[in-house]
């Protein structure tokens, strides 16, 4: 029987684990050995005890953990000196980020790891309970009203007190897939008045049904991928998208910006002087800054100041709420393995003509075999 491991993050920012209680239940219900790292699910306050109640066996020897696992499941790739300790043909299963993370793509193409990314899983109905992004996407967009709420220096709701009334905040919410959308309908939730930006004149009839106002800026021709991202604009349609927007953050005192753009760097959508024209004591929370920034001088990881207005660039905003992040990533990778389970033969079949499983498989056999990763390294060699 193939034995799936899952491993402690040993990134210091990831908080989510790979694994939650009820997911190795599931795997215990399906016939599956589970093999999880001593310790594995302490920053979401979940035991041992735990997991080894729904049926998973805790492993207290990381390499051994290794060695002996056929599948390995994560959050994020494992450290560099790690991958060659993996057993040739090894499954490796994990947010892979393989536009950027080129050097940990190689590595895994030496070790003989068959990858799989959880960022390429396709955006199908059928693949919907698999799709990790949106479900970490979904949960961000919660944490980053929350955070602008905390940091903000006015309440959000309109209040009448004895004491005089209180307008709303004035919430702009720039991009309006599942991160904006969660955003959107958290900010009405709490009681702001909500705007919101896109470049698909598709998500309009979606902000709207939410409540808030869609931001209508004329661009010409748009659209979005199959992937249901948005398409890159020209240098024309970004200055006419940036002086359409900059009165809406001058009037704004949370713009959360959630701007991406698949396999690319995130483009800047809110400039300095954008931020020039907010009022001192509002906020901006960049979502994007990991891949890019949407945020001209927004910095990774770090809280900054510019001119009175406050720029949140936090890295991992879903593992801020590790717990629910974990649980719903968990129930991902689930789904994800559950599509190649063969219930009769209780063993994984992992059929290369699987729509999924080609989408989602970025190393085998020594090779990178995804096409769409091989046409970014392509262009990226060609432009070096």
């Amino acid at each position: 029987m193939m034995k799936v491991g899952v491993p402690r993050e040993l990134n210091p920012v990831e908080t989510r684990v790979a694994l939650s209680p009820e997911s190795a239940a599931r795997f215990k219900r399906l016939g599956v050995e589970v093999l999880f790292e001593k310790g594995l699910g302490v920053g979401c306050h979940w035991e041992d005890a735990l997991y080894e109640k729904a049926g998973a066996k805790v492993v207290n020897d990381r390499n051994q953990l290794l060695s002996e696992s056929d599948i390995l499941l994560r959050v994020q790739n494992g450290p560099p000196e790690e991958i060659p300790k993996l057993k040739k043909g090894l499954i490796q299963v994990c947010f892979l980020d393989p536009f950027r993370n080129r050097e940990g793509v190689e590595a895994l193409r030496q070790a003989g790891v068959s990858a799989l990314s959880m960022e390429m899983v396709p955006r199908s109905t059928y693949a919907q309970k698999m799709d990790a992004l949106s479900s970490q996407h979904s949960i961000a967009g919660y944490a980053m009203v929350v955070l602008a709420a905390d940091r903000l220096d006015r309440v959000f709701p309109m209040m009448m007190t004895p004491a005089g009334n209180i307008g709303p905040a004035r919430v702009f919410v720039i991009g309006a897939g599942v991160a904006g959308l969660q955003a959107i309908a958290t900010a009405k939730r709490m009681g702001a008045r909500v705007e919101a930006f896109d470049t698909r004149p598709v998500v309009e009839e979606q902000v709207r049904s939410l409540g808030a106002k869609f931001v209508k800026i004329q661009l010409g021709e748009t659209g979005q991928t199959e992937q249901g991202y948005a398409k890159e604009l020209t240098e024309e349609q970004k200055a006419l998208q940036r002086a359409g927007m900059k009165k809406i953050c001058s009037q704004s005192d949370v713009v959360i910006t959630t701007a991406q753009l698949f396999g690319r760097p995130a483009p800047i959508v809110v400039t300095k002087e954008m931020l020039s024209s907010m009022r001192p004591g509002s906020l901006v929370v960049d979502y994007a800054v990991e891949s890019g920034g949407n945020v001209e001088g927004s910095k990774p990881g770090e809280e900054i100041d510019v001119g009175g207005v406050k720029v949140l660039g936090f890295r991992n905003i879903p593992g801020r709420i590790a717990a629910d992040a974990s649980r719903m990533y968990a129930n991902n990778l689930y789904y994800f393995l559950e599509e190649f389970f063969d219930k009769e033969a209780k063993q994984f079949h992992f059929d290369p003509e699987n729509e999924i499983y080609k989408a989602c498989l970025i190393t085998s056999e020594g090779k990178v075999v995804n096409p769409m990763v091989l046409e970014i390294y392509s262009k990226e060699e060609g432009g070096s």
